[in-house]
């Protein structure tokens, strides 16, 4: 008889790293996405992806092994992550396939990329304007000249309310912790910590960020030289939950908490 196999997490002896993967990161539909709406447009398949803010570079790691053509850069200014992805990540890889830069995602990489991407949210750390649209820029003048700008966001009337969601991960607990929000400024500081069954918790990060809506990222990006701005919309589930597959629309569907992806051609 087989037995089951439990994880025993703790605070002491859990990695943040593993656990934020396991909870947050989603490489397979991101990828297809990825690939589906550049082929869409464009109708050949996307070979060189940059990652902005790549953290761990899971997402730059899980595209280069996808296709032998395929390579990637990952901008990241924390060393950290960086290490722990080279570490656990990146391992077998080529080096001249897969490109990590301990540098500003407004610095210039090693080739044009055919997809940039900013995924996590992670972009709201530009907490005025003009620093946004500086980053915007850069983006659209890095980009081959048939390549995309993707991002993602989430919103809602949920969105902005100080409050804790929890998630069950298989031997811990994920905890979103949307922790301040200062309308007048649009400051947002939020965290994410995980809980274990002995009663120990870890919080594993904070973000400093502030929050930017729809309108205002579509703006943002149409000032910074982008021809066209595509939203892309999640489905409704049976349950009244996001179904995972995403759609591009126009206005999209006015419920407590949606998440959306803008495509931004140059």
């Amino acid at each position: 008889m087989s037995r089951r196999v439990r994880h025993r997490y703790t605070a002491r002896t859990a990695d943040k790293h593993v656990l934020y993967q396991k909870a947050v990161q989603s490489p397979e539909p991101d990828l297809a996405l990825i690939r589906r709406v550049f082929r869409a447009e464009r109708g050949r398949e996307p070979r060189h992806l940059r990652e902005d803010f790549c953290g761990t570079a899971l997402l730059s790691s899980e595209w280069v092994r996808r296709h032998r053509d395929n390579t990637a850069e990952g901008f990241d200014l924390d060393p950290e992550p960086i290490a722990w992805g080279l570490a656990h990540n990146c391992e077998g890889l080529d080096a001249e396939r897969l490109v990590l830069h301990l540098k500003d995602v407004r610095a210039s990489g090693l080739r044009p990329p055919d997809v940039r991407i900013a995924f996590n949210f992670s972009y709201w750390v530009f907490h005025e304007r003009a620093t946004l649209v500086e980053y915007f820029r850069a983006a659209r003048e890095s980009l081959a000249p048939d390549g995309l700008f993707l991002l993602d966001l989430y919103g809602g009337s949920d969105a902005t309310v100080e409050l804790e969601e929890r998630r069950r991960c298989g031997g811990f607990t994920y905890v979103w912790d949307q922790h301040r929000y200062w309308p007048g400024t649009g400051e947002y500081t939020c965290f994410i910590r995980f809980e274990f069954p002995d009663g120990t918790s870890l919080r594993a990060f904070r973000y400093d960020w502030r929050f930017w809506h729809l309108g205002e990222l579509r703006d943002a990006l149409r000032e910074a030289g982008f021809s066209r701005v595509d939203n892309y919309f999640e489905g409704a589930g049976e349950k009244g939950d996001g179904d995972g597959v995403f759609r591009r629309g126009l206005r999209g569907e006015n419920c407590a908490a949606w998440i959306a992806y803008l495509a931004a051609w140059p």
